[in-house]
């Protein structure tokens, strides 16, 4: 990518928006292909990432030798806790062909120390990741696919836009895609979400009011 279109980027990123310009100038864009490792465990922060298109994972090999994914990242920042420790604490290896937006680590550190608006809004978009992590976690205890579908989308306020596919939406679910298509559209039949194109709502159900005696 030669010129990075930020307007394009922040619409399909929003948390792109907490960037301050001095170190939107600073970042590139890196094209990957699977199997690409962008850092390796123990690695100093050489850079703060963000996913743009793809997916990247984060793994971790145990003494055995058994690879445990840590995360699927598929848009947004990961591995953002590299930032304060210095070090990355897993490997970052593509899954697919990626677009990957990198800031050097000296420019956002640098950025965190000095802006103290930026620092601020960084330190909003962690709490975020972590009621998002701690969402997750209760989701994937829930056996019931419609369950499931209506618990992420009322933990994004009661409607959602997806930026992916509807096939990473389903991995993200712990679902197969099958499942999500059949569950969606048995939801929408029964009246409890509204689909148009990309955006997924709750139906929001209109108490009847009482006749007039």
């Amino acid at each position: 990518m030669d010129r990075i279109r930020w307007q394009a980027l922040i619409e399909s990123q929003p948390e792109l928006a907490l960037i301050p310009a001095k170190l939107r100038a600073a970042a590139d864009c890196l094209a990957l292909e699977p199997g690409d490792t962008l850092f390796r465990l123990g690695e100093p922060l050489k850079g703060v990432f963000c996913v743009l298109d793809g997916e990247v994972l984060l793994i971790r090999t145990g003494r055995n030798g058994t690879q445990v994914v840590l995360q699927r990242a598929r848009g947004g920042f990961f591995a953002e806790a590299s930032v304060t420790t210095g070090r990355y604490h897993c490997d970052a290896v593509a899954a697919v062909p990626c677009r990957v937006l990198r800031f050097p680590s000296q420019d956002f550190r640098g950025a965190l120390a000095a802006d103290d608006a930026f620092r601020g809004k960084w330190i909003a978009h962690l709490a975020h990741e972590v009621l998002k992590l701690r969402a997750q976690c209760e989701r994937l205890s829930i056996r019931s696919a419609a369950q499931r579908i209506v618990h992420y989308i009322e933990s994004e306020g009661g409607s959602v836009t997806l930026t992916g596919s509807r096939k990473a939406w389903a991995a993200e679910l712990g679902m197969t895609h099958e499942a999500l298509y059949r569950t969606l559209r048995r939801l929408q039949v029964d009246g409890a979400l509204e689909v148009d194109a990309n955006r997924i709502s709750i139906r929001q159900v209109q108490r009847r009011r009482p006749k007039a005696a």
